[in-house]
Formats: C-alpha cells, structure tokens, sequence
C-alpha cells in the first residue's frame, strides 16, 4: 500500500490517498529468450508472448478471402467448417462469410486447450499465445484442468496490464521467431480493453446474430480426447436452442386466469421461468402437455392401473394443469404481500429553497430528481425549458393535503407504505381517486403521522398527484406528465424501460430543448434509476461527453466501489464493447450522484454497502433480507448497462422498431447461471425474474459471498 499527500494552501489543510491496488514488482518475475534482446517481464512467471498464428500456417491461403486461415467446409454437403485461429476482424469476416452462404443458426466450438489473448494492434486485435523459452513453437499443453482456460485468460491479461504500467506502457511481444528480425516488438496497452479474451471475441456475436452459439470444449492437442470430453460434445449437440423452440398454445383456463389477475402475464413469465429453473428432472409445464398428447394419442381403449388408459392420462393431464394453475395463483399471492417503501426525510436540505425535498440536478443537462411535493416546480419553470417532462415512479396510493403528500399505511406499521401489486397507471390513478373522495366524504378526524409527530386532522379536499400536475399544467402549457412505476430495489422491468424510453423520445420530438423530472416517493433509489436512464438517452441523442480517468479510490477493496463484481465482469466481457457500456454507465451514475453525498446513495458503493451490513445482522431474516437487497442493487446496476447496450446496439432510428422487451427476447439465453448469482431463500418477500443475460435468479442457495 502506498501513501500520497496533497497540500491544499488556501485552506492549510492535508489530503491523504491510501492507494490499495498497488503493483507488486516482486510477484512478477522477468526474462530474455537471448543475452542479446532486451529482458522484461514474463507471463506466468516463465513465458513469452507470441503471434498464435504466421503466414506460413495459412497453407490454404484463406486469410484474406475468408478471414481465417485455413478455412475450409467437409466434402459433400453437410454444413461443417474448420479454420484456424482468425483475428477479431477475420472472425467477424467468417460469420459474414456464413450468413452470405444463408447459414442463419451457427455453432462455434473453440476446441483450443491452451490461452489465446487478443492484442490490440492498428485497427485489430490480433491473437497472442504464452510459450515457454525452451520451445517457443508449441502452445502450452497438458494444462490443469482445475483452472479453466477462460481464467488463466484472464489472470494473463490483468498481468499484461500491470506489465505495460510498470513500462511505461508498453509490453514486449515476439512476432517472428524463425528469425528474430526486429524483435521483440513493442506493444502499446495503456488499459485492460486493449486485450481482449477468447469469450469477448467469440461470443459478443450472440447479441447480434440472434441464432448464433458459442461453446468452448478444450481437447488435447495430441492424443484422443477424454471420454469426457465426447461426453461433452454429444451434450452441446443436444441441448439445442430454446429460445427458439414452437411456443405451445396455453390452455383456456390458464389464459382466462391470467386476463383476470393484475400484471396477469408477468405473473405468467415469472412461474414459468422458475419452473425452468428447477426443471432439470421434472418440467411441470411439459408434463401437462406431454400427458395431454399421450391421451390424444390413443386409439383402442384398454385398461391401465385398474382403469381405462383414457381415464388414467385423463387425470394426470388434470393433476399437472392444477398444479401449474395455483402455483400462478400462488405468485400472484406473493405479490400482493410485498410492502417495502419507506419515509424519506430532506437530506439533502432543497425544501426551503426548491419546495421539494432531495431536488438536485445532473450537472450540464436537463435532468432532476426530486421527493415529489405540490408546489416542486414553482421555481424550477422559471430556468428556462419550454417544455417539462414529470416522470413519477412510485408505485404506491397516495394523495395530497395541503400542505403534504399522504399515502396509506396499516396502522402497526406506518414506517411501510401500502403497495398496491399493479403497475398500471390508470389503476393507480383510479385508487388514489377513490381514496381522496372516500377522505372527503367520510368528515371524521382522521390520525395522520407526519415525520415529526402524529396529529388529528379532518380534510375538507385532497387531491391526487395527478390532480396537482393537472393545476400547474393550466399555467404551463409545456408541463408532461407520465406516471411509470418502478420496483423500490431491483432493476426496472423491461417494459419499464421501454415507456420512459418511448415518453422520452416523444418529448424530445416536439421540443429538443425540454427538461425531464423525475420523483419518487423518497426522491432516491427509483428515482436516481430513472435519471440514469435518462442521462443515458440523453448521451446516446447528443453524444457522450470524454470519459475521464478513473478517481483516486482510498478505500479497501476499491475494485468493488468501481463496480468490478465478478457476474458485472462477466457481463462485460460477453457484450460488444462491453468495457466502454460499463465505463458509461458509471460516468452517468458518478454524474447524478455527484451532489448526493449526504444521501449516501450511489449504487456501486450502496451494493457493497449493503451486503457488508450482514455480518452485523441481529436474525437470520434480517441478514437474508440485507442479502437480498445487495443483490437486487447488483441487479439493478447490470440492468443499467444492457439498457446502454441496447441503446449501442440498435441505435437511434431503430430504438421504436425493436422494443426494450423485444430486444431481451430476442437475446440469447442468460449469459450466467445460478452460480455467478445466488439469491437469498424463497422465504424472502420478493426474488428478481427478469430475463435480460445475466439476472438468473434462484431461490435455493444462500452463499452469500458467491458475486463478490
């Protein structure tokens, strides 16, 4: 660890850094293939990095015409290829090259049992291989298979990195070794996204090709493979693709379940997708359908079990649709228990001035946040902006009484706001409105808690959030108001995305110079979410300002507070320019969060934040509950990167032809199992089921140190 001081004259003040990812020289140990080369660092402490592939290997001549060497499909018809090892460019070559030839699904198996790195050389990145002094020929073999090779990847390209910072930059590489001429070549990298892994090169395409699969099954380079190995090979052939298997018909007693419940479909996709999960020995979805056939399929009547065959599949059809039948009734049970919003003082003291508590503004855009209060735009109009976005994002009842806003609460409990298991405006909007009225009309003195004290109070009028936007949108013409209910902790939900999206862009279209608003019942958590996706629409409209370097982090374990989970990591490395969505996505929450501070909530550090709160838990509940938040902000945080992604991916004029929701369907399936993210016990009052890559949830498991 190391210490730096900075002297601040004007207030006779000392600022002390405490940088805890300093590089350790003495771990790293250095080398030269002659006495008459230049000695540097070694990777793995004993090898050089050399061009994986020269012009010689390419006895085909396919590298230019194809993009990879030795390119090559098996005789006769069948669509089987092989090819050496391509560039980033060349492999982007090769699956343009089979797209052309009208192949839609692709299967790429990278069958090397050795690390590959990709070095970022002019406008590529060009393949790399570690090879040992003695034979600098041959790729190492014969490697353990306790360390994958997508680790050892990764662990070379951390220390590639480390290598170039402590040489100014620069690594030394060797692309001739016939003859040493100019050698070794200097390589520049002057961060991490100058290397690339075999999973970044390889399967990035998933976002783009739509029936493309990547597997990776290391072989021996000589000898047969293991038994395993086949094992293997015959288990990626026949896992096929899901995603796009024939959708099945629902039955008319579930579709008619369904029309009935609030959020009836997302109920639906939420027992679905946990019967998926835990369906490794039993599907109950497929059982209904497999029994259903097998009784459509008889013909002649005969007996079974003491009664007729038709009789027997009849019932069993019966006993796996009831089962499926209640356990969405059950689902929509557990959300009309949820209950988890909570009061929310001024901390950061904008009442007086703002008439709106936590009001703040991103730095150099038209984008706020605020703690929604009756009189909050009064001074905001008076900035300038001709039209007024208001985005609300709770998801509660409520109404206003001058001079507050009110929300329903059970009398035991008034710290909780009374959820109401609906996201739909119009419902919502319908309840606070029986509520005022039912206020009103009832002229008893009502007990109403305020964050000081409680007090009797009868109401002669009370009017909803609508209600007052509706009375400032009559001296404001340019004043919008759209109500999208957000979850309180998790990630927005993919239509979620998609309506702020979509209000956004109107907005946008008929005044480009117009101010969005958001507020929540706290002015925090949802709230700060929906900036951030503003101020990421916003950026992906006008162009994304210089990312600066990263701060000076004097904290342990800073990597976490940089948001460098290991599931977020994962992410980055299967998306297209993943490092550079995710350093966005932190500049957008480094920017709303700038002037928060005594609100102490920014999402990469209140992940952390949280789950360290655990070990000092009074119950078992309390630390599953503080265990599931944790993750639900990891969620959250994961979430925000896909959305810039997709803002990335299909750009501006496509954003209305393919949905948010669209878009997640249409990706592959979840880049991260249940091992990368391990989700506290189904006894806790809400569990994450979203479907984007890498927000598998799982209810089984509570090893809570599994995503750090």
């Amino acid at each position: 660890m190391r210490t730096k001081e900075h002297l601040d004259s004007k207030y006779n003040c000392r600022q002390e850094f405490q940088i805890h990812d300093e590089i350790l020289k003495t771990n790293y140990k250095v080398g030269r293939i002659s006495d008459t080369m230049p000695e540097h660092y070694l990777v793995q402490g004993e090898c050089f990095m050399v061009q994986d592939v020269f012009s010689k290997a390419d006895v085909l001549k396919t590298t230019a015409g194809f993009g990879a060497p030795n390119f090559r499909q098996v005789q006769g018809s069948l669509p089987l290829f092989g090819m050496g090892q391509p560039s980033v460019n060349g492999f982007k070559q090769v699956l343009q090259k089979l797209q052309a030839q009208g192949h839609e699904e692709v299967i790429f198996l990278c069958v090397r049992e050795e690390p590959v790195v990709f070095l970022h050389k002019d406008d590529d990145f060009v393949p790399y291989t570690p090879r040992k002094k003695e034979n600098l020929h041959e790729n190492l073999h014969g490697l353990k298979r306790e360390e994958s090779a997508e680790s050892l990847e990764i662990t070379i390209r951390k220390e590639l990195h480390d290598f170039a910072k402590l040489n100014e930059n620069v690594f030394y590489v060797y692309n001739d070794i016939e003859f040493f001429r100019d050698e070794p070549q200097k390589m520049s990298i002057s961060c991490e996204e100058d290397i690339h892994v075999t999973e970044e090169v390889f399967k990035r395409p998933l976002f783009t090709m739509p029936k493309y699969r990547y597997h990776r099954l290391p072989l021996p380079s000589e000898g047969a493979p293991l038994e395993d190995d086949f094992d293997a090979f015959v288990k990626i052939l026949r896992s096929g693709d899901k995603r796009f298997s024939e959708t099945k018909p629902l039955f008319q007693v579930i579709q008619k379940l369904i029309n009935k419940l609030p959020n009836g479909p997302q109920l639906l996709q939420e027992v679905d997708h946990a019967i998926s999960l835990c369906s490794e020995m039993h599907n109950i979805k497929e059982a209904i359908y497999e029994n259903k056939s097998k009784l459509e399929g008889i013909g002649e009547d005969y007996q079974i079990q003491g009664s007729s065959t038709k009789d027997y599949f009849l019932k069993r059809t019966m006993q796996s649709l009831e089962r499926y039948f209640y356990l969405i009734v059950f689902n929509a049970y557990l959300h009309e228990q949820v209950s988890d919003e909570y009061l929310a003082p001024d901390l950061l003291s904008t009442v007086k001035e703002m008439k709106a508590a936590n009001f703040r503004r991103v730095p150099k855009m038209p984008v706020y946040g605020m703690r929604v209060r009756r009189s909050c735009l009064t001074s905001q109009m008076k900035r300038g902006n001709t039209d007024i976005f208001v985005g609300e994002s709770s998801g509660g009842a409520g109404a206003g009484g001058e001079p507050h806003i009110y929300t329903v609460r059970e009398p035991s409990n008034v710290d909780t706001r009374v959820i109401v298991p609906s996201t739909d405006p119009q419902l919502l909007q319908k309840l606070e409105t029986s509520l005022s009225e039912a206020v009103v009309a009832s002229q008893k003195w009502l007990e109403v808690t305020l964050e000081q004290d409680k007090q009797m109070k009868m109401f002669k009028s009370v009017r909803t959030v609508q209600d007052i936007f509706t009375e400032h949108k009559n001296s404001h013409q340019g004043l919008v108001y759209r109500r999208i209910p957000l979850p309180e902790y998790s990630a927005p939900r993919e239509q979620d995305f998609d309506k702020l999206l979509e209000s956004m862009k109107s907005t946008l279209a008929e005044d480009s110079h117009s101010a969005f608003v958001f507020h929540c019942s706290n002015g925090k958590g949802r709230t700060t979410t929906a900036t951030v996706i503003a101020v990421l629409t916003l950026w992906n409209f006008n162009g994304f300002p210089d990312i600066t370097d990263d701060e000076i982090v004097s904290v342990p374990d800073a990597k976490y507070t940089k948001g460098e989970f290991e599931v977020v990591m994962q992410l980055v490395r299967l998306l297209p320019d993943g490092h550079r969505m995710k350093r966005e996505v932190d500049m957008a929450l480094d920017s709303v969060s700038e002037t928060m501070t005594p609100m102490h909530y920014h999402l990469r550090e209140v992940i952390i934040c949280t789950y360290r709160q655990i070990k000092s838990a009074k119950s078992e509940p309390e630390a599953e509950e503080l265990l599931l938040r944790s993750l639900q902000y990891l969620e959250r945080y994961i979430y925000l990167i896909l959305f810039n992604t997709y803002l990335h991916l299909e750009k501006r004029d496509s954003w209305g032809v393919l949905s948010v929701s669209g878009w997640s369907r249409w990706q592959p399936e979840p880049a991260f199992t249940t091992s990368s993210i391990v989700w506290a016990s189904p006894s806790s009052k809400t569990l994450g089921t979203h479907h984007w890559p890498g927000c598998v949830t799982d209810g089984n498991d509570r090893k809570c140190s599994r995503f750090l």
